[in-house]
């Protein structure tokens, strides 16, 4: 696994700073500030230390202030009984001055006790408020998404799980952001070997920045080397709830409005949370549409290329007068007008994906239509190849799940060159260094094609089809969670009226 790990002599060879130290190097900042003030009856003298912008100056002016200048003030262990805050800590430590005041804490010291702090918590809440999702965004269900502050989220998530056995790690990483992370699951159900592995694996971490969940998803990954995410992320806080419910391990970080789920299976990329909200024939429906689409998307321009290159014969005769006519005035052979075509459709997309809303659906609609009719008419690509590679493109917009999205579009090109130098069973030799490659492939430990492989039967009931509630009477079993039972199949069948 690649990862960064602590050096373990590196916290013993730090010096802490001192005080004087630290209040030299804030003082360089402009929105550092200093504010001294004597209370009216007893004469203490005391200064305030803050960020101007990381704290809110109304609890200051309205509640700090008028508690220690009005009322009988004479040592730092008063201020929790005079100021109507409830996070107030006392702390003879220099060390945390500079973690304190840059967290949006206001620092209170005293003459007469130099060495003794007070840290007032006064931070300026700041951010996006709760609004609808946007990736994972579903006609029926919920619709509410998380947002960039971790205390939003995990209130998101404890008003749908109420019960005290939902338990909440904080873990600091990133040695210059000191960015906070949140271990979730629940006690008494989660497999402890699954937590123990995510606990040591963010705990070792060492690395400078941490600015999004999509960070820690690379650095603690099984194999960071595979295209393949192996952690599943979502928006959705009623998807995390439900997976914390099952057994599985989510990771909150502040600042993203995304969470990190595991272990996951590769199934699990395919599926749409809003099939939950449907019956389970349209939703099973639904979920083999996205499996064949996805499998098309890969497969249809390699298809091709190895169907004119090598194999004739397997083309029909109706078909083959088509093709004959829509290339007979190409110049480039398969492979090259495939090529040009795909990478093409990549460029619309990243086109699209970067320039502002409004105007990257307009180069997506307006290029696709100007570029390709453009290169049919000046003889460079096929109408018919056109076609699929715009079908392909179109399957492979069906993958619930971003990431696995842009796998999707990658994998294509390997399959494409080995299309071209071998044909049908250059793409059998693909598809086999894939499946290898993915039975290899691990989630926190646990297999990434379960439960294909290995075949779990009892699992495929929420896998490439969804069986009705009453037949998911069981918790998956590559979970291993303390709790396989989710209740009794008889009691799930049961449909009692009010007058039985």
């Amino acid at each position: 696994m690649f990862s960064f790990f602590k050096n373990k002599n590196t916290d013993q060879n730090k010096k802490k700073p001192s005080y004087e130290s630290i209040k030299t190097a804030l003082e360089k900042s402009a929105d550092y500030k200093q504010a001294f003030y004597q209370n009216q009856f007893t004469g203490v003298k005391f200064s305030l230390h803050f960020f101007t912008t990381l704290i809110d100056g109304k609890i200051i002016q309205e509640d700090v202030l008028p508690s220690l200048l009005s009322k009988d003030f004479n040592d730092l262990e008063d201020l929790k009984t005079l100021v109507p805050i409830v996070d107030i800590q006392v702390s003879d430590d220099e060390s945390v001055i500079e973690q304190k005041l840059l967290n949006g804490y206001t620092m209170l010291t005293m003459d007469k006790s130099h060495r003794k702090f007070a840290f007032i918590a006064t931070k300026n809440e700041m951010g996006r408020k709760v609004s609808q999702p946007e990736v994972e965004f579903s006609v029926v269900g919920p619709k509410e998404a998380f947002v960039e502050s971790l205390s939003d989220n995990l209130n998101l998530l404890r008003k749908r799980i109420p019960v005290k056995e939902f338990t909440v790690e904080e873990v600091t990483v990133g040695t210059i952001t000191h960015t906070r992370i949140a271990l979730l699951y629940l006690d008494g159900l989660a497999d402890e070997a699954n937590v123990n592995t995510v606990r040591q694996r963010l705990k070792d971490v060492d690395f400078d920045q941490v600015m999004d969940s999509s960070f820690i998803e690379q650095l603690i990954s099984d194999n960071s080397l595979s295209p393949f995410p192996q952690l599943l992320d979502s928006e959705r806080p009623d998807r995390v709830a439900s997976v914390l419910v099952e057994g599985k391990i989510a990771i909150l970080v502040d600042g993203s409005p995304h969470a990190l789920i595991g272990p996951t299976t590769l199934v699990e990329f395919f599926n749409a949370y809003e099939d939950y909200f449907l019956n389970f024939i349209v939703a099973s429906f639904f979920r083999l549409v996205r499996v064949f689409a996805v499998s098309f998307s890969i497969l249809i321009t390699p298809l091709y290329v190895a169907a004119l290159t090598y194999h004739y014969e397997l083309i029909p005769k109706d078909l083959m007068a088509t093709l004959v006519t829509s290339r007979q005035e190409i110049p480039l052979p398969p492979i090259l007008e495939a090529l040009f075509l795909e990478l093409t459709i990549e460029l619309l997309r990243e086109a699209g994906a970067r320039l502002p809303t409004k105007v990257g659906q307009t180069i997506g609609i307006v290029g696709g239509i100007v570029i390709g009719t453009a290169s049919v008419e000046a003889g460079l690509t096929s109408n018919v190849l056109l076609i699929l590679v715009a079908l392909a493109a179109l399957a492979s917009f069906t993958t619930p799940v971003y990431r696995m999205g842009n796998t999707i579009r990658i994998l294509r090109f390997p399959f494409l060159l080995f299309a071209q130098l071998w044909g049908l069973l250059g793409i059998v030799f693909c598809f086999c260094f894939l499946m290898g490659h993915l039975m290899r492939l691990t989630s926190l430990g646990r297999p990434f094609l379960e439960p294909l492989y290995p075949p779990r039967l009892k699992d495929l009931k929420d896998a490439l089809i969804r069986f009705p509630f009453y037949k998911q009477s069981n918790r998956p079993g590559f979970l291993r969670t303390k709790k396989s039972v989710r209740f009794s199949p008889r009691e799930g069948k049961k449909k009692l009226d009010i007058d039985e």
